[in-house]
C-alpha cells in the first residue's frame, strides 16, 4: 500500500515534468511555423513588374493578363497604366515627372505576385526569358537585391533554428526518459515482488505501460494547452501574428507533441519495467 502512495506524486510529477519539455519544444515549434510563414509572407509580396511597349494596345494588355493569370507561377496580377504608373511616381519622388520632362516616361505595366517557390533568382530569371518571348512585353523586372538578401538570410534563419529544434529534441527525449525513469524507480520493489510470486512478464508490464500511455496523453494535453495559451495571448498582443498562423501546421505541431509524450513514456516505462525485472534483488537497493 505504502508503495502505491509513494507512486502517485512521483507520476505527478512525472506528467508535470514531461509536460514542461514538450512545451518548451512545441514554443520553438510554433516559431519555426511563424518564420516559415513570416518568410513565405515576405516572398509572396515581392512584386514583379511586365513593362509594355508604347505601342501595345488595351485589348493586348488584358489578353496578356488573362494568359499570365494562367500561369502557375502567378498569385495575383493587376494591371497598371501609365497614368497611373506616372501618379506613383510623382508620389514617391514628390514632384511630378511630367513638369520636368515634358512627357510621361513611364509604361503600362502589370504587377505580378509571384507563389512563394518562384521567388528565388532562378525562377525568375526562367520566367524573364519565358515573358520575353511576347513582342509585345518591353522588360520584366524586380528587386534583385531584396530576393537576394530575403533568400540568404531566411535560409540563415532556417538552419539555426532547425539546428536549435534537433538540439532541443534530443535534450526532450533525454530529459523525458529520465523524468519516467525516475518515476519507475519508486516501483521497483513493487515490480520485483510481482515477479518473484510468479506473474508473467506480459501481466507485469501492461498496467505500466497502460500507466505510461495515460501519463503521456496527459502530458502531451497539458503541453498543447500550455501553447495555445501562450499563442492566444501573444496573438492579442499582436494581432498580425493571426495572419501567420497556419491552422493545418499548428494542428499537426500539437499532435506531435502529444503523440512524442506518449511514445516516450511509453519506451522509456517499458524498458525502465524490463530492467528491474532482470536485476537481482539485492541490486534493488
Amino acid at each position: 500500500m505504502s508503495t502505491g502512495k509513494k507512486a502517485k506524486p512521483t507520476y505527478f510529477n512525472a506528467i508535470l515534468g514531461v509536460a514542461l519539455v514538450l512545451f518548451l519544444l512545441g514554443v520553438l515549434g510554433w516559431l519555426l511555423i511563424n518564420g516559415r510563414a513570416l518568410s513565405r509572407a515576405f516572398k509572396e509580396d515581392l512584386e514583379v513588374s511586365v513593362d509594355f511597349h508604347d505601342n501595345t494596345t488595351d485589348a493586348n494588355v488584358t489578353k496578356m493578363q488573362q494568359i499570365l493569370d494562367r500561369q502557375g507561377f502567378v498569385r495575383h496580377s493587376h494591371i497598371i497604366t501609365k497614368d497611373e504608373a506616372v501618379k506613383m511616381e510623382n508620389e514617391v519622388e514628390g514632384t511630378n515627372v511630367m513638369d520636368f520632362l515634358g512627357y510621361n516616361p513611364l509604361f503600362t505595366s502589370i504587377a505580378l505576385k509571384m507563389h512563394e517557390e518562384y521567388v528565388n533568382k532562378d525562377s525568375l530569371d526562367k520566367i524573364k526569358k519565358f515573358l520575353l518571348q511576347s513582342n509585345v512585353v518591353r522588360d520584366v523586372t524586380w528587386s534583385n537585391v531584396v530576393v537576394d538578401q530575403m533568400n540568404n538570410n531566411f535560409r540563415k534563419i532556417g538552419i539555426i533554428l532547425g539546428g536549435i529544434s534537433v538540439m532541443l529534441l534530443i535534450v526532450v527525449i533525454f530529459l523525458i526518459d529520465n523524468t519516467v525513469r525516475l518515476a519507475m524507480f519508486s516501483n521497483r520493489f513493487l515490480i520485483k515482488t510481482m515477479q518473484m510470486v510468479g506473474a508473467t512478464r506480459s501481466f507485469i508490464t501492461r498496467p505500466f505501460d497502460i500507466r505510461a500511455l495515460l501519463n503521456g496523453l496527459i502530458s502531451g494535453l497539458l503541453a498543447v494547452v500550455a501553447l495555445w495559451m501562450v499563442i492566444s495571448f501573444a496573438t492579442k498582443q499582436l494581432p498580425v501574428l493571426s495572419l501567420l498562423n497556419d491552422p493545418l501546421l499548428l494542428g499537426c505541431l500539437m499532435c506531435g507533441m502529444i503523440l512524442l509524450g506518449i511514445v516516450i513514456s511509453l519506451v522509456s516505462t517499458h524498458r525502465s519495467v524490463i530492467k528491474y525485472l532482470k536485476l537481482h534483488v539485492d541490486d534493488l537497493y
